[in-house]
């Protein structure tokens, strides 16, 4: 489904629609972490306001491809938001700040800890504003600790978090960095329900709070349960296997690449017959688990042996005919092309009034009872400046004048 939205950088952004229809999020957050969860909530009918510094404000603004000043990562971590850049060194800025937040609903930051204390909008703070306010204060390694006052980056999370090792080539032993930003990801989709949780104990008459978390504890939480299937158990007797994941390779055929998943006895049935060598489940070696177990080297052979021999399109052929889990390899550049994203309707295609055509995925929940509706795109540093102060009783042409809003 393609969609336009052509127009100016002060775009009408409706809420009227979505599960969070009437929440006001008051997003003071930068990088990924924070700026993807007010998305999210921005996505499902929040109004969004993403305050800035003067100046760089989020340096997702400048980092990557973009055009006419618009970065691709700012646009897909910030779309359905106002922006509102004020300068809070200025006791006029702190002043509108805390207008803001006395009519708000959640406050995000991920400052460093203590930075955001020093500017006077520590939780503290800003409960004594909005005493039901749910404040989330996002951090990296955690709000106090050995390592909480230490910078960090995506990839030093990864190799803190134990998430890197999970990726170790058992060839090499060599660990491997995932090359996209995991950990700031499952962190912001982490905040986003646990905001939602808070409004939903705060609607039951529970009052607002303070929410804290950081990336590792996401990190660790997102990677624990299945990877951890082993380590989790203490005992000394108990039976040791290789996690589910372990197995899990690309394979490579003679024309390309592809995967595929053999659990029950009938998927490896399947599986052989999709390969072309439907006799090996007769072999002794090979007649069940443990026997594939003791002869892996063996299957491994025949395996290669047949991959080499046909194409992705006739395994996925035969895997299809056989309910065999499996699919080729997409790449970003296929997976628009996908039949069955194309029928979820997973992209849009609109026009940014300054990065011109952009592709955006759509929030993944669909909510049917409180549809939610396609959010204008991110917006320029200010866009909404004036709109917000002045919904604010605050006068907007003064205040832009003596330099406080921009």
């Amino acid at each position: 489904m393609a969609i336009s939205c052509i127009g100016g950088t002060n775009m009408s952004i409706d809420h009227s629609q979505g599960p969070l229809t009437g929440i006001r999020v008051v997003d003071m957050s930068v990088m990924i972490s924070g700026p993807l969860a007010g998305m999210t909530l921005a996505d499902q009918g929040a109004e969004v306001i993403k305050v800035e510094s003067p100046g760089l404000g989020d340096m997702m603004r400048y980092l990557g491809s973009q055009k006419n000043g618009i970065t691709g990562i700012y646009a897909l971590h910030n779309r359905g938001k106002k922006s509102l850049v004020v300068d809070l060194k200025k006791p006029e800025g702190t002043e509108v700040l805390r207008s803001l937040v006395a009519t708000a609903d959640v406050l995000i930051q991920n400052f460093r800890p203590g930075a955001v204390e020093r500017l006077g909008f520590g939780y503290e703070d800003v409960k004594a504003i909005n005493p039901n306010i749910v404040y989330v204060s996002i951090a990296g390694f955690g709000a106090d600790g050995p390592s909480s006052n230490r910078r960090v980056y995506d990839n030093v999370i990864q190799a803190a978090s134990g998430l890197a090792s999970v990726q170790t080539d058992p060839a090499t032993g060599k660990p491997a960095i995932f090359k996209h930003l995991i950990c700031d990801k499952v962190t912001a989709y982490t905040v986003a329900q646990a905001i939602t949780a808070a409004l939903f104990a705060r609607e039951r008459g529970a009052g607002g709070q303070h929410i804290t978390i950081s990336m590792l504890d996401a990190a660790i939480a997102f990677t624990w349960p299945d990877c951890a299937m082993d380590v989790a158990l203490l005992d000394e007797d108990a039976l040791r296997t290789a996690t589910i994941s372990s197995a899990y390779s690309a394979m490579e055929f003679k024309d390309g690449y592809a995967t595929s998943s053999v659990v029950t006895q009938s998927e490896f049935e399947g599986y052989c017959a999709a390969l072309g060598v439907p006799e090996v489940p007769q072999d002794e070696r090979f007649k069940d688990r443990e026997a594939r177990a003791i002869n892996a080297a063996a299957l491994k052979e025949i395996v290669q042996h047949q991959l080499a021999t046909i194409s992705v399109h006739e395994f996925l052929e035969g895997a299809l005919i056989h309910d065999v889990p499996a699919s080729g390899l997409n790449t970003l550049a296929t997976v628009i092309d996908d039949p069955q994203v194309i029928h979820n309707e997973t992209f849009f295609i609109r026009e940014h009034p300054q990065a011109g055509t952009m592709r955006e995925v759509r929030n993944a929940p669909r909510f049917k009872g409180t549809p939610t509706t396609t959010q204008p795109p991110a917006p320029a540093m200010g866009a909404h400046s004036d709109e917000i102060v002045s919904s604010l009783g605050l006068d907007a042409a003064a205040l832009r004048a003596a330099a406080i809003i921009f």
